[in-house]
């Protein structure tokens, strides 16, 4: 009988030292065939200590139709196989590759602008109707003020005037709300 396959009763009778005398009987040997999947020392220990994790965690059924070695060693080969196609989903980028994959914008700047910006739409929901128009006619669409003029059927000298008076209410409201309009 396989030494491996009676520690692995023993063990499953309830007894620690047989997965104990496991682990010292096949590690070595586990590690070695495990590097030859991963090219890595390091990983090849973890993934022995995974496949032995497994053994003593899920007690997986060993039904005899081969050697204990070669039922433990299908189970590390399966545990790397595993290993390997995660990794291939999750691409590892070293720390220092990653310091030129920013595309220069700031992300604390650009959400305070963002903010900025929703802060400013509520302040425009607050005035009255006429000056939400002009001051979205003429900032937001960039219509000049004679075109303004046209499409609210005023001259452009109450454009110019309503202008004034919206942003001025604009400003009044931002700063009821806290606003530092400055930094725009």
């Amino acid at each position: 009988m396989d030494t491996g396959a009676g520690h692995y009763r023993q063990f499953l009778d309830g007894e620690d030292e047989g997965l104990v005398e496991i682990i010292r009987d096949y590690k070595d040997g586990l590690i070695l065939y495990l590097y030859s999947f991963t090219n890595d020392m390091s990983t090849a220990e973890d993934l022995m200590e995974d496949t032995f994790v497994k053994l003593a965690i899920k007690k997986p059924r060993f039904s005899g139709k081969s050697s204990f070695k070669t039922w433990l060693y299908a189970i590390a080969r399966n545990t790397a196989i595993d290993h390997i196609r995660r990794k291939r989903r999750i691409s590892e980028v070293p720390i220092e590759e990653c310091y030129h994959i920013s595309d220069g914008t700031d992300i604390e700047k650009a959400y305070i602008k963002e903010e900025q910006k929703r802060i400013i739409g509520q302040a425009l929901c607050k005035l009255k109707s006429e000056y939400q128009q002009v001051l979205h006619l003429v900032y937001i669409e960039g219509i000049s003020n004679a075109e303004a003029a046209q499409i609210m059927s005023k001259n452009r000298r109450q454009i110019e005037n309503l202008i004034y008076r919206a942003k001025k209410a604009l400003k009044s409201e931002l700063l009821k709300e806290g606003f530092c309009y400055e930094e725009l």
